[in-house]
């Protein structure tokens, strides 16, 4: 199937490649009429962001891959392959006799205000209000796809969530990510509606966090270490996304959009770009790459903003980092959170944290305590799958 897909993206890449280049020609020359050289000052501008920033999340990831790549070698091991190819990063951990748990609607929603009310009455509570509301419409039926959606509705002070529930782990958990996009904007709701337009690296903050609460709760309640193994294989599939497959997608644009500064970019070269990136960020551990990812992904050509990936790894991390200050000061944390939530739109992030954590967001510090969390999940994966090896 993979091989039929990159012919089929192959065969109309020259097409890709002409709208690609059309899309970042015109964002060049715009930024050159507006004096501005540099293609990533919009970018970062529009994230509230500094480059120092930027640069201290993805150099702590850089430096803190190896659990990552231990995780994904002893996955390759469990398929009975060397590496793992592109097509295997997302494949399914099944040891011994597993079999994949499963929970009825009423089930996963127990269980997810049950772990919100650990952290905190105020997400609990709403969580269970906008059920009993019947702001979620998760039925499983035919021709609805699969995923989640939010969106909010600032007149009426209401969310909605869409969703396709199918009874697995991953479903819960995207269930409590989408409360938790609701509950963004809850905190928001009296504030004045440009108050509320919050940039896209804090819009998975809250949504995140209330995920990552109920995926660490799933783990803890396993029945089984075969079924905790699968669960932590979702969760480090997550990480090796935000680390890896978005860190490449990012390295790609740079490049694309340095040789683009000098001319047209053919679809050959596109796909060496795309390649050469994978490559840097999954440190050459696969045995075959995806040259025409850069064709086949939406999000490149996306024509309102362009850079639409590493704000997905800045909020994976930043809600971990809250996350793991929650963890060492639990008690009276949720009000503090919802502080912050509140100002995710008047200011730039790195006054946001230093002013609700006290924190220093241009240093790699902040950023490593939210890799630990994850490489914890890998080193309590490569235990736990030692005997299957």
């Amino acid at each position: 199937i993979f091989t039929e897909w990159e012919r089929a993206w192959g065969h109309y890449a020259p097409l890709f490649a002409d709208t690609l280049n059309h899309l970042q020609g015109f964002r060049l020359e715009n930024y050159k009429l507006h004096g501005e050289e540099d293609f990533m000052v919009e970018p970062l501008r529009y994230n509230r962001i500094q480059k120092e920033t930027l640069d201290a999340m993805w150099n702590a990831i850089s430096k803190n891959k190896q659990p990552f790549f231990k995780f994904m070698e002893r996955k390759a091991a469990l398929m009975g392959k060397d590496k793992l190819a592109w097509y295997d990063v997302d494949a399914p951990v099944s040891v011994g006799d597993f079999k994949a748990r499963t929970f009825t609607y009423d089930e996963a929603v127990d269980f997810i205000n049950d772990n919100f009310a650990k952290f905190g009455p105020k997400l609990a509570s709403f969580s269970q209000d906008i059920i009993e509301k019947g702001w979620v419409e998760a039925e499983d039926r035919t021709g609805k796809r699969p995923g989640g959606y939010c969106t909010s509705l600032p007149e009426s002070k209401e969310s909605r969530i869409f969703m396709t529930f199918t009874g697995s782990a991953s479903d819960m958990s995207t269930l409590a990510h989408e409360i938790g996009h609701a509950f963004h904007s809850y905190t928001m709701w009296d504030l004045p509606r440009m108050n509320t337009r919050y940039a896209m690296n804090v819009a998975e903050t809250a949504s995140t966090f209330a995920e990552t609460l109920v995926a660490s709760a799933t783990v803890e309640a396993a029945n089984s270490n075969e079924e905790k193994i699968s669960l932590l294989n979702t969760k480090l599939e997550n990480a090796t996304a935000m680390f890896m497959n978005i860190h490449a997608r990012f390295l790609f644009e740079q490049s694309f959009y340095s040789e683009r500064q000098k001319g047209l970019v053919t679809a050959n070269r596109l796909s060496e770009l795309m390649v050469t990136a994978q490559k840097e960020a999954f440190n050459d551990n696969l045995s075959e790459y995806h040259p025409h990812f850069w064709a086949s992904k939406l999000h490149f050509f996306i024509d309102g903003i362009s850079f639409y990936n590493f704000p997905y790894t800045f909020g994976f991390l930043f809600s971990l980092s809250i996350f793991a200050e929650y963890k060492k000061n639990p008690d009276g944390f949720e009000d503090k959170y919802i502080a912050l939530l509140r100002d995710t739109a008047v200011m730039s992030t790195e006054d946001l944290v230093q002013k609700h954590l006290g924190k220093d967001i241009t240093v790699e510090s902040f950023w490593e305590q939210g890799i630990a969390i994850m490489a914890e999940d890998a080193n309590a994966f490569l235990e736990l799958t030692e005997k299957y090896v």
